[in-house]
């Protein structure tokens, strides 16, 4: 057995791709849809919508070939993982991750079309009668081209880089932070900057703090027997939830666009569409209910209670002072409800209070963003950089190859 003289540093090459990945990314925001009158957007008013769109979206003014962004992705992957979720086990161990893969591409597709569809209606072009139904198809194509190869390098990412799609949702977050701060002075910035100091320091907490469940464990017989527990963190989900719920507002506003389409006369379609927005009470209602459906949700089915008691009874372990079977079930699901809650609660609060001044007028529509960013920038640079410690810790160990 001989040692490798000099260790393959993975954190090194892997940080590298991830920023080519970047590179790719930042150029396509940059690059306009053909035929776009990009005129009629410069210097347009960037309010919090916008900006919140641009989370799940290529740029604020949504008018680049990736401005579809990643929410097509975001949400038929979603949707197939949960379906998958609430399969039965033998069901779920006949699938194949191609077979999955197909099953989340055919949603992506079909989200791209209706997404495309009314994206191009809405924007502005140069030219007029059949040249116009010319520019609005090949920018049609280009949209879904773009959100297809936003995957297909999201999907490079997760192989070969760090943080698989996270890493664009981040430089979107990023990109957005610095949208929001250009052009306001240190006065009209206090309040967000007090606001999104403490949202980050509740995020901190709920990211790095965690619930231990003592366990009982049958084959440790020991001294650190007494050491077992089921850790569950403060936030369960992390800032999975807000994220996801970004891109599960858009589908009642596509719902509600696709019908004003249909029907532009239909004057209770014009308010709905009006008022499905984050600058007004009933969007951020709706928002905000999103937010804890999902985060109650996600918690019941990624750490699902169910799988856990079965998990116990195979292995004969159990929760001490606590019977297997359906009181441990019980007794996750309660806690993970209770956790889960208390998490969901205090995102919608950090979340909501600052768009909720906005609507008072207490702060300017697109610094009312500047809390809610830093809140989901920090959670998911949380996450992002466990991973890279992760990676590194590989490169630190002594490599060997037989001979």
């Amino acid at each position: 057995m001989k040692q490798v003289e000099e260790n393959e540093k993975v954190t090194k090459y892997k940080l590298l791709f991830t920023a080519i990945i970047l590179a790719v990314y930042t150029a396509g925001r940059f690059i306009p849809l053909y035929g776009v009158n990009t005129a009629v957007y410069q210097g347009s008013r960037v309010d919090a919508d916008s900006l919140l769109m641009q989370v799940i979206g290529g740029d604020s003014y949504q008018y680049s070939i990736f401005a579809l962004g990643i929410s097509p992705y975001i949400i038929s992957n979603l949707v197939s993982q949960l379906g998958i979720l609430g399969m039965s086990s033998d069901y779920k161990a006949k699938m194949s991750p191609r077979k999955i893969q197909r099953i989340m591409l055919a949603g992506m597709l079909g989200l791209c079309i209706v997404q495309s569809f009314l994206k191009i209606n809405g924007l502005e072009f140069v030219g007029e009668g059949n040249i116009l139904y010319l520019l609005k198809t090949v920018a049609f194509l280009e949209l879904i081209v773009g959100a297809m190869l936003i995957f297909w390098i999201s999907e490079l990412n997760k192989k070969y880089g760090i943080g698989g799609a996270t890493v664009v949702i981040l430089f979107n977050i990023s990109s957005g932070i610095t949208n929001i701060v250009r052009g306001h002075t240190g006065k009209e910035m206090l309040i967000p900057l007090l606001l999104s100091a403490v949202m980050f320091l509740i995020m901190l907490i709920l990211e790095n703090t965690e619930k231990r469940i003592p366990l009982q464990r049958v084959s440790i017989h020991n001294i650190y027997a007494d050491k077992n527990y089921m850790a569950i963190k403060s936030n369960p989900v992390g800032v999975m939830p807000v994220m996801f719920s970004t891109a599960f507002f858009m589908l009642p506003r596509l719902l509600v666009d696709l019908l004003c389409f249909i029907s532009p006369q239909n004057g209770n379609l014009a308010w709905w569409r009006d008022n499905l927005v984050l600058t007004k009470p009933l969007g951020l209602m709706i928002y905000l209910a999103i937010i804890y459906l999902l985060t109650i949700g996600f918690a019941m089915l990624l750490i699902n209670p169910k799988d856990t008691m079965e998990q116990f009874l195979k292995s004969g372990d159990s929760i001490v002072d606590l019977h297997a079977g359906r009181p441990t079930r019980r007794y996750i699901r309660k806690t993970l409800f209770r956790m889960s809650f208390f998490s969901a609660t205090v995102m919608c609060v950090c979340l909501g209070l600052p768009l909720l001044l906005q609507i008072l007028g207490k702060i300017e529509s697109t610094l009312s963003m500047l809390p809610s960013s830093i809140m989901m920038l920090s959670g998911l640079m949380c996450s992002f950089g466990r991973e890279i410690v992760a990676i590194h810790s590989y490169d630190v160990y002594d490599h060997f190859i037989f001979i």
